[in-house]
């Protein structure tokens, strides 16, 4: 089976923009085919249905959203949605109500925007966070993350503030805040997966290099924090940021990148939420920002920013560990993996 892969990329040094790979589900190998759309730091990635993608989008001085419609091996813009300013840090579809959202981590905002019938892009709400930590990264408000939660409230994740926010969403894309859960001083909170039945989610605190399980309450809109654990070594005292967390889809199973570190730590997941680290795997490279599991979860997929490759894994679905199949695949300034 061929599987076809997008990876989001920085364009400071050689990369061009959008690169999409075949993931050979038989031989077990990756390539990288190259430039799907050429656009300037693309760095996020959302798919939609209709084979619309909204990536990351940088213009000159301005940033934001850009509307693609894909054609087989090409890529159509439809339209952006930019605003003065550096651009945002992730993007997500709402399919239900037609919306897309993002985050930007530097203006501390959380954006709406409403999909055309054509895919095309209009902002409905803009809301701005404020707050601070103690961490030098945390001089200000720095939202990293917004996607939806199991009963579709939205998730907004605040790591200059260490703060993970509930809003409500109107069909119209308005929003409202519902709930706030404060994390530890210095947590750095970055990215959110919950489990299958929605009755937990694992939160990764960059800063921290940790993992917080997380009780979800859908009749309140309100999280509870269980426990903590480290994503490196005790003794690992240089520098290391977590990035990506993913979850299998049987919730046995979660992931998460160490950028420093340089690994795919592997935990596994206990019915009452509790991790247990079973596993460090290089991602033979350095600054692992991103990866992914295949949709049949027998693959894994890293990208390393800063060595420019990306790595393929066969990933045992009893064990939930992950073992090399090919590393130095070409990927330019990588930082997003999308099957």
């Amino acid at each position: 089976m061929q599987e076809r892969i997008l990876f989001g990329t920085y364009t400071k040094k050689t990369s061009q923009g959008i690169y999409q790979g075949t993931l050979d589900t038989t031989a077990k190998t990756l390539t990288n085919d190259g430039l799907l759309a050429a656009t300037q730091n693309p760095t996020y990635l959302a798919l939609s249905a209709k084979d619309r993608l909204y990536s990351v989008d940088k213009e000159d001085d301005e940033g934001g959203i850009a509307a693609w419609q894909l054609d087989g091996q090409t890529a159509h813009k439809l339209n952006t949605v930019v605003a003065p300013g550096t651009p945002p840090a992730y993007v997500a579809v709402d399919e239900a109500r037609q919306l897309v959202y993002s985050a930007n981590y530097h203006k501390g905002t959380a954006e709406v925007m409403k999909i055309a019938a054509d895919g095309a892009l209009t902002l409905t709400d803009t809301v701005q966070h404020r707050g601070n930590g103690p961490r030098p990264e945390q001089d200000g408000s720095h939202i990293h993350y917004i996607d939806l939660t199991p009963d579709n409230r939205l998730a907004v994740i605040d790591l200059g503030s260490d703060k993970v926010y509930v809003y409500n969403v109107s069909d119209a894309g308005q929003l409202s805040e519902q709930s706030v859960l404060t994390m530890e001083a210095g947590f750095g909170p970055r990215h959110l997966v919950f489990s299958p039945d929605g009755h937990y989610a694992f939160l990764a605190g960059e800063l921290s290099s940790q993992i917080a399980s997380l009780k979800y309450d859908a009749q309140t809109g309100t999280f509870t924090q269980l426990g903590i654990v480290k994503t490196i070594p005790a003794d690992y005292t240089a520098h290391n940021g977590a990035a990506a967390i993913r979850l299998s889809h049987d919730g046995h199973f979660l992931y998460v990148s160490n950028r420093g570190y340089n690994t795919l730590a592997v935990f596994a997941v206990a019915a009452d939420g509790h991790l247990t680290l079973i596993q460090q795997i290089s991602t033979e490279g350095d600054f692992p920002r991103d990866f992914d599991l295949d949709p049949t979860e027998t693959f894994v997929v890293v990208v390393n920013q800063n060595t420019d490759n990306a790595t393929l894994y066969a990933r045992d679905l009893t064990s939930g560990k992950l073992s090399l199949l090919q590393k130095d695949v070409n990927v330019p300034e990588g930082v997003c993996v999308r099957f």
